[in-house]
This record gives structure tokens, C-alpha cells and sequence, in this order.
């Protein structure tokens, strides 16, 4: 069943070559058929199907009609050259015509016999012409708000469409929004095969543009609400739901830019196309570990796009050199950008178009983003969340390393939580925060999460420098980890413990060498004692071998004296009988 639904034609689609649209609308425009574009006034209906023309001619090579009701062929011309769109040129070369049809409502007699048979010959010649393949008639109130009789328009405005259809040609049809329906005549949305409603909303003063797709004849579609952004460029629209969690991942580790910071991770740092969240309190030195993260890229000789909201970037430049971090080499060598802006200068749409727009020209391999909690001015908490998706996603396609930094506020906060609803995202959350101690302020921070590696649990103080950051060795007190004079003071007591077991020890060593003193001077004695009765031995020994010896040769002098002859013959021997 599965095999034969995707053996089935699929519905041909143009796609308007248009940022977003084609992927919310999974390809594009029913190919030869009508799609409306309702909205009401200052939304960019005409806008997007200039547009539509131009990168059909552009990218696609398809000729295309432009029929205008409201605006003549120069007012149109003038009015898109701000976006890029060279009109005149592309009717030059015989790719585009623009037909403008005054249509005076005055003049115009309510008849039964009221057609359009006119404009069918006028259009249908204007496409020949040039072999059109897209037509855009802009807009279509002009022809029938001016007739009340609802039978005829409804009969003629079917007629258009069917006739549309049958030449074969993309077409986009745009229409005033009504009262309580997406037209004014409430009829176009039904007869059109594909319809986009375009809105123009002001909330908190904050201009904020939105598209919904309404209805897609035999094609799937995105259905959600997704905010489009006019600019420079034209026109973009950034879906939410749309991005597949598909993006590939690298093994390969970026310095975080403090080394003592690089320990507490198990790879010694952040893996490459990660997502960086720092959150902290005023003052806990956010945009220096930032600053010190792409300082540390740059010196890698990779590219850093660095968003400022709340500094200049002469002002970032110079409070980053007094700690030792120096970022002018690297806007020198044009490895470091850096944009300041204050948030409110655009909303939401606006802010991540322009941030997909320079990470486009610029290639940066790390963006870093300070803060995003200042967002919160332009949008709320659930916008913040949707851009900021849309963002993160956008960079992990790109295997861009980001670091974002918010401030988050209170004395007792909890530093689970932040504003912007991002800490499920990202990969790596890091915390800076206060550690109060008697009468002193001092710096922590701890890793609270890490995706892939293992990390330090410990909260470890840091010190900002003239060298940078530096982060301190852990000392343990009887309640814990110590900071500030406290560490001092623990550091003080156990330099004191320690000096008394150095002297402990050296007295001891001393008793022992005393000792040692004792006992060799008793050996010494008894050593003199032994010798002493040793010697006195060793002399009586001798003196008795000398009397000895004495004895021995006066026995042998006697016997010299007295030999044996001279005593007589011996005694014969008895005989036996």
C-alpha cells in the first residue's frame, strides 16, 4: 500500500525561489494553477508576487505577466529597486511584461452582460508574447468591488480562475482581507486551489509580519503561523516546525578560552557545533568568558561573529583589553565581527534574519550572542523561544559553535530556570553566579550540564585579571568549599597547621638526633670498654705466652746442660731361661 501511494504522480510545484516559503509549502506553488494571497494593506501581497516573478525569471528561467489594477509599470518598477529587482531590465530581455489596466468604477455601468472577455484577450495576448509560464494580477478587487451584483462577480470571478487554469500558467491572484472572511468578496479562497493569508499585527508597538498557509489542494503543508520579514533582500519567511532534527555532529573540541575552565570538562572543552548557554547575575563576568570563547577561536585562526546588545563595539574592544583580552588584532585581520545593535532597533524577525544574513556573507566557524535575555523587550517569552529555536537549529546545520549569554535576576533564583525557556536546548549550560562571603563579593561558576562528556560537578571561584579569568583551586572547609577571605583565612589556618606539624616533626627529628648522640656515645663507652678489657686480655694472653716461652727455653737449656750419656749405662734387660 506505502509502495504503491509513493509510486503515484505527486502534484507538480513551482517553487518561488522565495526564503522559507518553498519549504512550508514542500516545494512551492501548484504548478499551472491559481494561488491567492490575501492580506490586508502594507503586508507585501504585491511585494511577494513581484517577487515570484522575478526569481521564477532569475532562477528558473520562466518568463512570467505582471497585470496591475492599482500601480502602473514605472510606480512598480521605482517601488522594487530597493529590494534588487531590476524590472526594466528583465522586460528588456523579453523574460517579463508589465500591463497595467485602469479600471474606473465611475465610468463603469452595473450590466448584466458585464464580463471579463476583455481582460481574458488582453492577458492571454500579454502571455503569449513572451511564452509566459507565471502570471500575477495585482489586485483583484479592483475589478469587481465596484459591483454589488453578487451573482455576476461570483459567476466571473470562477470564469477567471477556470480560464487560468486551462491556459496552463502559475498563477497569484492577490486579494484584500475582508470583513470576517480572507477576501472581500469571500468567494476567491474557494475557487483557488492554494491560499496564503498574509498579516500585518502590531503588538507592544513592535511591527510583527505573519503567514499562514490556509489551504493546499493535494499537497501537504506547513499549518502553523510562521513570521516573514521584508528587507534589502526581499522577502523571508522563517518556519518554526519545519527544520528536521538531522543535522550532522562532530567529535572534534573548541577551547572554551580559559584553561582552568577547559579542565573541568572531560574533552577539555566544547564540541565543535554545540550550543553554549552562560546565565548568571549582574556582574559575574558573562560577556568576559564570551569575549575570552572568541578571543581563543580567533587566535585559531577560525572566525568569530560576535552580536553585542548592550556595548558598543569600541566600548566591548576596550573593557576586554583591561583584562587582557585584546580583540583588535582579530577585527584587523577580519577573523572578528562584531555587531551591536540595541534589540529594540528591529523585532524578533527582523533580528534572526539579519543574523541569518551575516552568518551567510561572513562564514563564521562561532557566534557569539550577548545577551539574548535583552530579547525579551521585543517579543515574549514564547517568541524569544521560537526565534532562539530557529536560531540554534539554523547553527547546528551549519556546524556553528554558539555561546549565548543571559542575565537572569533575583537573589534567590533558581539556576534551573531561565527568562528565554532555552536551557532544554542547548548542549552545554554553564552558571556564574554570587558567592557572598563576610563582607565580600566573590565569582563561581559550575558546569550544570554537558551533553557527551563528563564534567566537574565541584563550583569553582574565579578571579577576572589583567591576564583574564583564572580560575582558583578548590579549598575545603569544615562547612565546604571556601571562597574569598575565607579561603585566606582557611589557607592561613592550614599554612599554621602545617608550620606546626614542619616544627613537631623538626623536634622530633632533633629528639631522635639527641638520641641518636646518647646512644652512639654509649656504644662509644662501651665500645672503650670492651677495647680496654679487650687489651687487658690481649696482655695477659701475651705476658703467658712469654712465660711460657720463658719456661720452655730453660728446660731446654737445662737439658743442654745435663746431657744423657753422662748419667751411666741403663739397666741390662732380664733374660728368659
Amino acid at each position: 500500500m506505502t509502495a504503491a501511494a509513493a509510486a503515484l504522480p505527486q502534484l507538480p510545484k513551482a517553487p518561488t525561489g522565495i526564503d522559507g516559503l518553498d519549504e512550508i509549502t514542500a516545494g512551492g506553488l501548484p504548478r499551472g494553477r491559481p494561488t491567492l494571497v490575501c492580506g490586508s494593506a502594507g503586508c507585501g501581497k504585491t511585494l511577494m508576487g513581484v517577487e515570484f516573478l522575478v526569481r521564477g525569471i532569475v532562477q528558473y528561467g520562466e518568463p512570467g505577466v505582471l497585470m496591475a489594477f492599482e500601480e502602473t509599470a514605472d510606480e512598480l518598477t521605482a517601488n522594487v529597486t530597493s529590494l534588487g529587482f531590476d524590472l526594466r531590465a528583465l522586460q528588456a530581455e523579453g523574460m517579463l511584461k508589465i500591463d497595467h489596466v485602469h479600471v474606473d468604477r465611475s465610468e463603469i455601468e452595473e450590466t448584466g452582460e458585464y464580463d471579463l472577455e476583455g481582460l481574458f484577450i488582453r492577458l492571454g495576448y500579454a502571455i503569449d508574447s513572451i511564452g509566459a509560464k507565471r502570471v500575477v494580477l495585482d489586485t483583484i478587487e479592483a475589478l469587481f468591488s465596484g459591483f454589488p451584483n453578487q451573482g455576476v462577480l461570483r459567476s466571473e470571478i470562477r470564469r477567471l480562475f477556470r480560464w487560468l487554469k486551462d491556459k496552463g500558467v502559475t498563477t497569484i491572484i492577490t486579494a484584500e482581507r475582508g470583513e470576517g472572511s480572507l477576501t472581500r468578496q469571500g468567494l476567491e479562497e474557494y475557487v483557488s486551489d492554494c491560499v496564503i493569508l498574509l498579516d500585518n499585527r502590531v503588538i507592544d508597538q513592535i511591527t510583527t509580519r505573519r503567514l499562514r498557509i490556509v489551504k493546499y489542494r493535494g499537497s501537504t503543508h506547513g499549518t502553523n503561523e510562521y513570521p516573514y520579514l521584508i528587507s534589502e533582500d526581499g522577502i523571508s519567511v522563517l518556519p518554526v516546525t519545519s527544520l528536521r532534527l538531522a543535522h550532522e555532529v562532530s567529535d572534534e573540541i573548541v577551547s572554551t578560552g580559559i584553561a582552568g575552565l577547559d579542565e573541568m570538562f572531560g574533552r577539555r572543552g566544547f564540541f565543535r557545533g554545540s550550543s553554549v548557554l552562560i546565565t548568571g547575575t549582574a556582574g559575574t563576568a558573562k560577556t568576559t568568558l564570551a569575549a575570552g570563547f572568541a578571543h581563543a577561536v580567533c587566535q585559531q585562526g577560525q572566525r568569530c561573529l560576535y552580536f553585542a546588545f548592550e556595548e558598543s563595539p569600541q566600548q566591548l574592544v576596550r573593557n576586554m583589553r583591561s583584562v587582557g583580552i585584546d580583540l583588535q588584532p582579530h577585527l584587523g585581520q577580519n577573523l572578528l565581527r562584531i555587531e551591536a545593535s540595541r534589540p529594540t532597533l528591529n523585532g524578533l524577525e527582523k533580528h534572526l534574519v539579519t543574523l541569518h544574513k551575516l552568518i551567510g556573507e561572513f562564514r563564521p566557524d562561532a557566534v557569539v550572542i550577548d545577551p539574548i535575555s535583552n530579547l525579551i523587550t521585543v517579543g515574549n517569552i514564547a517568541e524569544v523561544r521560537s526565534m532562539l529555536t530557529r536560531l540554534i537549529d539554523y547553527l547546528k546545520v551549519h556546524g556553528i559553535t554558539a555561546v549565548f549569554t543571559s542575565l537572569i535576576s533575583g537573589r534567590n533564583v533558581q539556576q534551573e530556570m531561565t527568562e528565554e525557556g532555552v536551557s532544554s536546548l542547548v548542549d552545554t549550560w554553564l552558571s556564574v553566579r554570587d558567592l557572598e562571603g563576610v563582607g565580600e563579593r566573590n565569582r563561581g561558576i559550575s558546569i550544570l550540564k554537558s551533553r557527551g562528556m563528563a564534567h566537574s560537578n565541584q563550583v569553582r571561584e574565579f578571579v577576572v585579571t589583567e591576564h583574564g579569568i583564572q580560575l582558583l583551586d578548590v579549598v575545603i572547609g569544615p562547612a565546604g568549599i571556601v571562597t574569598g577571605a575565607s579561603r585566606l583565612s582557611q589557607q592561613l589556618q592550614e599554612q599554621a597547621q602545617a608550620l606546626a606539624v614542619q616544627q613537631e616533626a623538626e623536634r622530633k627529628d632533633r629528639e631522635l638526633a639527641r638520641k641518636r648522640r646518647v646512644l652512639e656515645a654509649t656504644i662509644g663507652n662501651l665500645r672503650t670498654e670492651f677495647e680496654s678489657v679487650e687489651e687487658e686480655l690481649r696482655q695477659i694472653n701475651h705476658e703467658e705466652q712469654q712465660r711460657l716461652l720463658a719456661l720452655s727455653q730453660g728446660r731446654e737449656q737445662i737439658a743442654r746442660q745435663f746431657p744423657a750419656e753422662q748419667a751411666g749405662p741403663a739397666p741390662e734387660a732380664p733374660q728368659n731361661p
